[in-house]
């Protein structure tokens, strides 16, 4: 028997909205929970009498929605609720993580003192060479990894700033320690895929999609003290803009 094209288009796109729609389904009757692993893609492949490749396609259509996650070399996952960021809101991330009745945890991966050059030296408008401090964090909600984050800081603003802990809130330590109060901030945000460190850190494949926000912070003088690069697995967060509640 020959398919025509549109006929077999036709046939794989019923397919892999039958699939979707049962998994979905599963998922929102509770018969797979909040941060279970799901059958192996040999497996699920097996029970719905398809390719491998169809049930990859289904399972990545799902990752998207946000239904669903995976994680490098483990397999896929079911997302836990998102959480609300509004970034206008100038709570820290483990006070918002907390008001959500969640638990926040953040890690020091590294800190560094470079010369700022290329991304680095263009959001923070100043020059090549300039001294800059560079903080890599990993930030996880419930136990799971979900936000890589790089704080870079203009070094002449901060003296001393890397022997302090560096893992609670920078903007109350800027406070404290500088008695630098941000008044001003500029946001960007960007779906991209995953940098191979990124990945390597948040247990993705690299190039796998990530939502990057790029922060820029200014002191109550006006001066531009430092920028942060947010690259969150975009399963975990949603971005809810409420300017009454500042």
């Amino acid at each position: 028997m020959q398919w025509t094209r549109s006929a077999m288009s036709t046939q794989e796109t019923t397919q892999l909205g039958r699939i979707k729609s049962t998994i979905r389904a599963q998922i929102n009757a509770g018969v797979w929970f909040q941060g279970q692993k799901l059958p192996s893609e040999r497996e699920l492949s097996g029970r719905f009498a398809t390719t491998r490749i169809t049930i990859k396609d289904a399972l990545v259509s799902l990752e998207t929605e946000g239904l669903i996650y995976r994680e490098e070399r483990r397999g896929w996952y079911v997302s836990p609720e998102r959480i609300c960021y509004n970034p206008l809101s100038r709570s820290h991330f483990h006070q918002m993580v907390r008001d959500q009745h969640r638990i926040a945890e953040t890690r020091l991966l590294h800190v560094s003192s470079e010369r700022a050059s290329g991304e680095y030296a263009n959001v923070l408008e100043i020059e090549a060479t300039t001294p800059i401090y560079v903080i890599e964090r990993l930030r996880f909600i419930d136990g799971r990894v979900v936000l890589f984050v790089e704080n870079v800081l203009k070094a002449a603003l901060f003296p001393a700033i890397l022997q302090e802990n560096l893992t609670g809130s920078l903007t109350g330590l800027y406070r404290q320690k500088y008695g630098y109060e941000t008044r001003r901030s500029r946001f960007e945000v960007v779906p991209t895929s995953a940098p191979a460190h990124v990945a390597k850190a948040l247990n993705l494949a690299q190039g796998q999609p990530v939502l990057k926000i790029c922060r820029v912070n200014y002191k109550q003088d006006g001066e531009l003290i430092d920028c942060e690069f947010e690259y969150w697995r975009p399963d975990a967060v949603m971005i809810r803009i409420d300017s009454l509640n500042e």
